[in-house]
């Protein structure tokens, strides 16, 4: 947690709210809806399952057991929405507290669905739900040569706000 963390002046905008459903740029139907506890296993298997060269900063963790508990802490304190595509989870974003007044983000898309439009999408419904659970905060961390996370995370909203060795901090403000 960083006390001294910048966040913009104004509010990024208002972002949409769950559920919503689209058409992703291959023609999927992409349903975002918040997390419920049922949800849990295809969650679970959607991260086992997770393509090893997609992991960063350490996470999805890379066991079931890793995986379980890591999931465990991020839904009973974060705020969640997964993205479906039928019965199978495309993709997950998450605000986690970081102890302090403000949320972590963190999204996370299979390698199926990526570049196909639904991380933008689960990223705005993500704040709309934040939004609506009075998340004011929001900050992130993104290894500085992902140009494509980078440049979504901007378009989103999010302003370069720190840096570190291999890493840039983005934040924006909700209300």
């Amino acid at each position: 947690m960083s006390d001294d963390r910048i966040y913009p002046d104004e509010p990024a905008g208002d972002f949409p709210e769950p559920p919503l459903s689209f058409e992703d740029r291959e023609g999927r139907s992409i349903d975002i809806e918040p997390y419920e506890p049922g949800d849990e296993e295809a969650l679970v298997e959607m991260y086992v399952e997770f393509d090893p060269a997609d992991r960063a900063q350490g996470i999805p963790p890379s066991t079931e057991e890793r995986v379980r508990d890591w999931l465990e802490l991020i839904v009973d304190e974060g705020h969640n929405v997964v993205a479906w595509h039928g019965d199978a989870i495309a993709g997950h974003a998450t605000l986690v507290p970081d102890g302090g007044e403000a949320y972590e983000l963190a999204i996370f898309v299979t390698q199926e669905y990526q570049r196909a439009g639904i991380g933008g999408r689960l990223i705005r419904a993500l704040l709309g739900y934040g939004a609506s659970q009075d998340v004011d905060r929001v900050w992130l961390t993104v290894e500085r040569w992902n140009r494509a996370a980078v440049a979504l995370y901007e378009d989103v909203g999010f302003e370069r706000s720190g840096t570190e060795s291999f890493e840039l901090e983005m934040s924006l403000q909700l209300h």
